[in-house]
């Protein structure tokens, strides 16, 4: 595979009506439990502004662990990890932080807890809300979880949001198409790269997605075809670039 094709889509800039494009990726970690080396480098040759993480360490030093791929990526830690139960956010310099919030959702007995990793961040005049998530393997809480994250998203006090993580089912699934009816989902919007995330090294499923509210233009979504993807982690990553108008 080659480290081209992320480059093909534009580069983050300003327009000068005072919009940005913005380029954001979301992936599946795994805990950085496989090759932390490639992710970092799967990560850099994205050349992202904002990154939606799923599955972050949250035991032993998480945050010194985070911080170090954050490093390894040329970004920041913007929130998230633990205190999110596995989502988190990493940004590059060129945003400005307005605030953050991480949310642990309700538990069930006997299942893994779940969070959501928010921010509001700022490129010039483009006021953004960010939302990584992760949602729960049992349908019915999954369900339960996706309606809580799109209330999330009309709750947040911005004009335009873009979330995005492992919803753990596909496009067809209950939880997806609920996102999808309240959001627009970006790879359906308009596509580019490869379609499927999981599994890494022979994926089959699309089960992780960015979602826009109205407003935000997509310039392209999906996966990228970047050197080393297929040992940073078990899921693809996806990167959507967007135009997202100034308020």
């Amino acid at each position: 595979m080659s480290t081209a094709a992320p480059q093909s889509l534009p580069a983050s800039r300003t327009e000068e009506d005072g919009s940005a494009v913005v380029r954001v990726l979301s992936y599946n970690i795994r805990s950085m439990r496989d090759d932390t080396t490639a992710l970092g480098r799967v990560i850099r040759a994205c050349d992202p502004d904002l990154v939606l993480i799923q599955e972050a360490p949250r035991f032993f030093r998480w945050r010194k662990a985070l911080s170090r791929l954050a490093r390894s990526a040329g970004l920041v830690t913007l929130a998230g990890g633990a205190t999110a139960a596995g989502p988190a956010l990493l940004c590059a310099m060129r945003a400005t932080v307005e605030r953050t919030e991480d949310v642990l959702l309700p538990l069930t007995p006997g299942l893994h807890r779940r969070g959501f990793s928010t921010a509001v961040v700022r490129f010039g005049a483009v006021r953004l809300g960010v939302v990584s998530c992760h949602l729960s393997l049992a349908k019915d809480e999954r369900l339960a979880q996706a309606r809580l994250l799109t209330e999330r998203v009309a709750g947040m006090g911005v004009s335009h949001v873009v979330a995005g993580g492992d919803l753990n089912e596909g496009p067809r699934g209950r939880a997806f198409r609920h996102v999808a009816a309240k959001l627009r989902d970006a790879f359906a919007a308009r596509a580019w790269g490869g379609e499927f995330t999981s599994t890494a090294v022979d994926p089959y499923q699309r089960i992780d997605a960015v979602f826009v509210t109205e407003g935000i233009e997509v310039l392209g979504c999906g996966v990228p075809d970047v050197v080393g993807a297929d040992v940073a982690s078990d899921h693809l990553p996806v990167l959507a670039v967007l135009r997202v108008p100034a308020v």
